[in-house]
């Protein structure tokens, strides 16, 4: 075996996912709308990747050097190579946003005008917009940039920096795009459609806001800030209100980036940075517009219906359309949901049942995202009313989600529910229900364990899976785990299901080595998995070690992944593609040939780190065979992806999958609606 391994870093890899992103808004298959939302989507994602990866290179740097040559960590360098390739990467943004689809908005007779193209009758509706609906939330003010960080920019805000001609103060002027939105329909008498930014109105109008002063120009500018929370002493006190106490602290973390207009004049720039207290790293140059997640609520006042994907058919469950009672129909065997591709209904309908059933008891949940007003929290809170004993696990570290998973955590509390939040150091992420039902005289436990979180929403736009199940193989080590969230028990002792952080590792690094043993024996082998990130060393290390053994590795990675495939004598029988498409692959899937009985894992557990050894992960196997066979062909499926899968090589090429002339199409997310509509047809 090789004594030293290759792996890329996670941070660098991660941009070739955002790539990924900006590839399908380049792409001319997609309908128009869907390709700005693309653009609003790698905008997003960028700033969640400043604010968190970025943000923490930058804590490394302020370890001591000689420490960070022992470790071989090099934050400059990296930070430095992360900045080249997002410049890159937010040109070839430019070129997308202006060559392409502006003149294709244009084509569809919707047309995108900033404040020098407006004629007179836009001019004097801009100027009425502006006094009516926008003055009323703007704060103008004027700042000494000789003043060392005098002026203080909330996060990821928009702001102009307005310069005068006879004075060498500047003005900053926020854009208050969450009050009153981002585009502004002018009205129209014809069939073709103007809009504008809020940006554009603001800056037509913005003399008014300086009447002494005479403005040069004005440029726009975003600051992001560090969204990782720092809590000290953890194991003092309780998490949750240090996390509440904690949430102020994003917005006014440390700068990780400033983004800015590129015509914005040396000098201007030179000032800002004084004034905000910012390094030359933290500076981004950017186009004339920034937040361009914006974008995900572009206006279509034509109601073109060719713009955007046709809306999806979800397809009906054929057991829980059969019958009302989930109970009877879950007793009788296994079944399994897939979104978004059926409807979140199944869960949210299973939930009502438990709440109002008379035999139920009890319901134990974990919520690692919980969904603003829902039917799920809505079946919750009856649960209570009807008496029913509630148990709920609320995550109060899921990033951007504390205060909201913290409000409901405190409604449940005020209901009456048994409710409990993270632990130190660790993390809940498994997507768990548990239910307790009186039948002749006995406890019966019904459970539910999925790879998405609770949340309709999300649902419709994630690709996940759940499995019901009354197997009780299954439901006693379920129960194990709920004891674990409310501190009655330490180490459980499962025997079917993976639980994070005590038997997932080596339950994989176990059946890793069966299939290396396997195909030293010239018995078959073989593993396929599918995840959103490959990032832990241990197990890619097993990998290297299956792959040199003859095992052939078949993965699919969303996101990022460290391992370097293709390799020879290290990882030539390891292959790695990636989905991108309409909907967000997020399942997690994991086969093992296993000789000739396939072992099949379906759960909430990337192979990260942090998935397997510092977060609460529940990941179950599928013991009926027909569910297995449907998880297996639906992951084959996408295995096949030769439309929209990327191959994922050493160099990060993120070459489209190429296919044979004459092969089929396999365009995975259309083809598995079709295999799910044929087994659930009526």
């Amino acid at each position: 075996m090789i004594d030293k391994y290759p792996y890329k870093h996670r941070d660098l890899n991660w941009l070739s996912f955002n790539e990924r992103v900006l590839q399908e808004a380049e792409d001319e298959k997609n309908p128009l709308y869907e390709r700005l939302k693309f653009l609003a989507i790698f905008s997003s994602n960028l700033d969640e990747y400043f604010r968190v990866r970025v943000s923490r290179l930058r804590q490394i740097k302020k370890i001591d050097k000689k420490i960070r040559k022992r470790l071989a960590l090099k934050p400059n360098k990296q930070v430095k190579e992360i900045l080249n390739r997002v410049k890159d990467q937010q040109e070839r943004f430019g070129h997308i946003f202006y060559r392409e689809l502006i003149p294709e908005l244009a084509t569809n007779k919707i047309y995108l005008v900033s404040e020098k193209k407006f004629d007179f009758n836009q001019s004097a509706y801009a100027t009425e917009f502006f006094i009516r609906k926008v003055l009323p939330h703007i704060e103008a003010k004027t700042f000494l940039p000789s003043q060392e960080e005098s002026v203080f920019l909330d996060n990821n805000s928009l702001y102009f920096v307005v310069t005068f001609k006879e004075s060498k103060t500047l003005g900053i002027v926020n854009l208050p795009t969450e009050e009153i939105g981002r585009f502004v329909c002018f009205p129209s008498e014809n069939e073709k459609v103007y809009i504008t930014f809020i940006d554009d109105i603001i800056k037509a109008n913005i003399g008014q806001l300086f009447d002494e002063e005479e403005i040069s120009d004005c440029y726009e500018i975003k600051l992001s800030r560090d969204a990782e929370l720092y809590i000290e002493d953890e194991f003092e006190g309780v998490l949750a209100e240090k996390i509440k106490k904690s949430l102020d602290r994003r917005k006014d973390g440390q700068a990780t980036r400033l983004l800015y207009d590129t015509k914005m004049p040396k000098a201007v720039k030179k000032d800002l940075r004084y004034a905000l207290g910012l390094g030359k790293v933290d500076m981004m140059p950017g186009g004339k517009y920034h937040n361009f997640s914006d974008f995900f609520s572009f206006p279509n006042p034509k109601n073109n219906p060719t713009l955007s994907h046709p809306e999806l058919k979800t397809i009906k469950h054929s057991a829980f359309e059969s019958g009302k009672n989930y109970f009877d129909i879950i007793r009788k065997e296994d079944q399994m949901v897939h979104f978004p591709y059926m409807s979140f209904d199944y869960v949210q309908n299973f939930i009502n049942q438990a709440a109002s059933d008379p035999y139920v008891t009890q319901i134990q949940i974990s919520l690692y995202r919980v969904a603003d007003e829902s039917a799920l929290t809505t079946a919750l809170l009856n649960a209570l009313d009807n008496g029913k004993k509630l148990t709920v696990f609320v995550e109060a570290k899921a990033r951007f989600d504390e205060e909201n998973n913290l409000k409901w955590g405190k409604k449940f509390e005020e209901k009456g529910a048994n409710v409990f939040y993270s632990y130190p150091k660790i993390k809940v992420h498994s997507k768990i229900l548990l239910v307790k039902r009186k039948e002749n005289d006995k406890t019966i436990k019904y459970g539910y364990i999925g790879t998405g979180n609770f949340n309709a929403k999300t649902s419709k736009i994630y690709c996940d899976h759940g499995l019901f199940t009354a197997n009780s193989r299954i439901t006693k080590d379920l129960s194990q785990v709920f004891k674990i969230l409310s501190g009655k028990m330490i180490f459980p002792k499962p025997k079917q299901l993976l639980i994070s952080p005590f038997n997932t590792r080596s339950t994989f690094e176990n059946l890793i080595e069966v299939e290396i043993e396997n195909a030293k024996n010239g018995k078959p082998s073989g593993i396929k998995a599918k995840l959103n990130s490959l990032e832990d060393q241990k197990i890619i290390n097993k990998l290297y070690d299956a792959s040199q053994s003859g095992v052939q590795i078949d993965l699919l990675v969303r996101g990022f992944s460290c391992l370097v495939p293709g390799l020879d004598g290290i990882s030539e029988n390891i292959t790695i593609t990636s989905i991108l498409d309409r909907f967000l692959e997020h399942g997690r899937i994991y086969e093992f040939k296993s000789a000739e009985d396939p072992i099949l894992y379906m759960g909430s557990a990337d192979w990260m780190t942090r998935n397997l050894d510092n977060r609460i992960e529940v990941l179950t196997p599928i013991l009926s065979s027909k569910l297995k066979n449907e998880l297996q062909t639906i992951l084959n499926i996408q295995l096949n992806d030769n439309v929209k899968a990327r191959y994922q090589d050493a160099e990060e090429t993120n070459e489209y999958m190429m296919r044979n002339e004459g092969e089929k199409a396999i365009r995975s997310q259309y083809e598995i609606i079709k295999y799910l509509s044929e087994i659930h047809a009526d």
